[in-house]
């Protein structure tokens, strides 16, 4: 009995641990915004770490612009669809997909403009997702009328169980 109330103290000690881990950085992403705003508007940008030459765009400081106008997002979709575990969850990797090309396309030096094209690449993905995403829709609506319980007792009996975040990644690797 002692064991199963340890174990549970340190379950309940994790899962506050990473819920403040995340909120922390969803209160943190005003902030992170600003970060273009130490880049230098330049067309080479010189750090310790690496060195950065805008060849299409000719300002290091647009692009680290562009770059966290799509990286913010890009993170907190991340952040929702690892800890959602409503049965729609699978549809937030479109737009997942969509930003992380967006961010490809933008340090590409060969491509003259970003967001060109994008449906091309993500038609196979949401050729995938969508149908996916209407047959558990379809099964959820066959069950009501089937059976006598309401939307919302279904939507619970197909939520998933939580998972770490090594868990739910090695269900899609």
């Amino acid at each position: 009995m002692k064991r199963k109330h340890l174990k549970s103290l340190a379950i309940a000690k994790k899962n506050l641990v990473q819920g403040s881990v995340i909120a922390t950085i969803i209160a943190a992403t005003p902030f992170m915004f600003n970060i273009y705003k130490s880049v230098p508007e330049e067309k080479v940008w010189d750090t310790f770490l690496f060195t950065y030459q805008s060849e299409v765009w000719q300002d290091a400081s647009l692009v680290a612009w562009i770059f966290i106008g799509k990286a913010i997002p890009l993170l907190l979709l991340l952040i929702w669809f690892f800890t959602n575990r409503h049965w729609w969850y699978h549809v937030l990797i479109v737009p997942i997909i969509m930003y992380i090309h967006q961010i490809f396309g933008l340090f590409n030096d060969d491509q003259g403009y970003i967001d060109e094209f994008l449906l091309i690449y993500m038609i196979p993905i949401m050729a995938v997702v969508i149908p996916s995403i209407y047959l558990i829709r379809a099964r959820i609506f066959y069950r009501i009328n089937e059976a006598e319980k309401s939307f919302e007792e279904l939507e619970e009996e197909f939520k998933l169980s939580p998972k770490n975040f090594r868990k739910r990644l090695s269900d899609y690797f």
